[in-house]
Formats: C-alpha cells, structure tokens, sequence
C-alpha cells in the first residue's frame, strides 16, 4: 500500500516517463531530442471556479455566465460549484457543455459538498446518495474530476465561527476522531464502484473538518488505495505550516485548488506565494488543471484576470 509522497511521486514520474518514451520512438531522429523534453514538460492549465464570481453573495452567478466570463477573460476552463447551479436537468447540463466546447472552454472540475462525519448511519447513507448523484452529474458534464470533502462534526454555530477558531471545532462527546475516520472511509467505499464506472475521479480536498490537514487526507486516501480517490489540493485552506503540507498531498494530486485575496479575504487572507507553489508542482510532474478560487472583496471583473495573470506568470517561471 502506498503511504508517502514518494510513492505518489514515483507513479507520477513513471507515467510521464512513460508517455515521453512512447512519444518519442514514433518521432523522427532530428526531432526526438526536443520533442521528448516538451513532453515531459508539459505546463498546467489554468481554470477558473464558477465560485469565483459568486463567494455566497446573494443570488448565485448563472453557470452559463460564469462560463462566458471565464471565455473572455482567457482561462483555459471551468470548474463548475455544483450548489451555484440550481436546477440540473439533463438539458441544461448539455447546455453548459455546450457552452463551453463553442467558447474553446474544458469543464474540468465538480466542486461537491457531503458530510460523512455522523454517528447516524442515515445521516451517512444519504450523503452517499447525493454523492453518487453528483457523479452522474459530473459523468453527463464529460467532467473527470470531482472535489468530495470528509464533513466535519458540525459544533459550531456557524462557518463564520468556524473561520474564527481557523477551522478547528470540538468533537461530538462521547466520539473520537478514530470512529469519524472509519465513517468517512466507509463512505467513501460506497461510492467508489460508480466513480470507477462513470470515470469520475474523487478528488479529497484540505476543507476542514478531518480533511483540515495533510496527514488528515492522505490517512483516508491512503486507507482506501485506488486510483478512483486521490487529492484535491487548495492553497488557501492550510492556515499553518502551509507549504509543507502542500508538499505531502501535491503527488497524490489530481486539480490544485489555487486561492487570491485582492481586496481582503472573505474570512483570512493569506500570502501565498505562487512562485514557490509552482515549482512545487513542477518538481512533482504535475500537469493537470490549477483552478483559481477567488477569495478576495475586490471586484472579479478586475481581480479575477489579475488572478490568472498571476499564476500563469508564476506557472511560466517554475
């Protein structure tokens, strides 16, 4: 079983290895030098959150203008929030991927919420449910990856609290964290077999709850081992020792969710330095989407661009 970030990395290695030797023997001799290293160095993408033009503010910003925003501002695709999304008819889901293939767009992302961390099985199970209903929602999007959180214990009053106490909240009496992670493991157990079948790889995301740390993450993806449930990895979401933990999940890594402040956070705002994040990426060989979460007060029509001018600038330098 894999337990460490150098087996993640290993595989990575392995099939970005893998995939320049394969592309370099059908390649002419002339050529094979230089094409065999733009193969193994292949840049990330940059996408945008539907989230980013909305935060929770009042009415939620239409996906189908999120997308549009996201198409004229030059990002690469989008990550749609599926609570931003009201109505999910199998129509208006084509209709988003529609709107993104006409507009150059990938959707690349499902941003989730589910909460297995209860000692009520019914509780558990119908978060099952809706888990599995959101697969199908991302399978019928054509969207690989889904962002899946542990839930958390639910003491506090509410999330302004929880930001208060930097995402630490006490335990149900009478339970243990032991018991939580057996709960969230199970659940996430159930939901597997759809996700292998649909293709939809669970991403764990770093949100709070047992999930607030690294070693939090990968006690529950490393338990589980497969390839259908690996990592979501957000910057924002690590209010202590902050690039180290990145480090421990960026291997097991399959979208990387990337937060900017313009304007103040919302809740906290932290100074991550984008340099350093990408040139972790790169040391790690990953090439898969890095999804710009908008965090901060400022206005998006402005700070949004001046997001992804950031990270492509600082993706660009790695």
């Amino acid at each position: 079983m894999p337990s460490s970030a150098a087996s993640g990395f290993s595989r990575r290695r392995l099939l970005s290895a893998g995939a320049a030797l394969t592309t370099a023997a059908a390649l002419p001799a002339t050529s094979l030098g230089a094409e065999a290293a733009a193969v193994a160095r292949r840049l990330p993408r940059v996408g945008v959150s539907t989230y980013s033009f909305w935060q929770f503010r009042e009415e939620p910003a239409p996906i189908a203008d999120c997308i549009d925003h996201a198409a004229a501002m030059g990002f690469d695709g989008v990550e749609i929030l599926e609570v931003q999304m009201g109505e999910v008819s199998n129509a208006t889901l084509q209709d988003f991927k529609r709107r993104a293939l006409v507009n150059g767009l990938d959707l690349y992302g499902l941003s989730t919420h589910q909460g297995f961390v209860s000692p009520d099985p019914e509780v558990r199970k119908a978060n099952v449910e809706k888990t599995l209903k959101s697969i199908d929602i991302a399978y019928r999007l054509g969207i690989p990856t889904m962002r899946v959180n542990t839930g958390r214990w639910g003491t506090s009053k509410d999330f302004d609290e929880l930001m208060a106490n930097q995402g630490i909240e006490p335990r149900l009496p009478g339970y243990t964290d032991d018991e939580a992670f057996g709960w969230v493991i199970a659940a996430f157990e159930e939901c597997l077999p759809a996700a292998e079948e649909k293709g939809v790889i669970l991403g764990l995301e770093n949100h709070w709850g047992l999930g607030r740390t690294a070693e939090g993450v990968m006690r529950i993806v490393e338990a589980i081992d497969s390839p259908w449930l690996r990592v979501t990895l957000d910057t924002g979401n690590f209010l202590e020792d902050m690039y180290p933990q990145m480090e421990r999940l960026a291997p097991e890594a399959v979208l990387v969710q990337a937060k900017t402040y313009y304007g103040g956070g919302k809740w906290y705002t932290l100074d991550i330095d984008y340099d350093r994040v990408a040139a972790l990426l790169k040391h790690v060989d990953y090439a898969g989407y890095v999804s710009l979460e908008f965090e901060g007060q400022g206005d998006p029509a402005v700070e949004v661009p001046k997001s992804l001018a950031l990270l492509r600038e600082a993706i660009a330098k790695a």
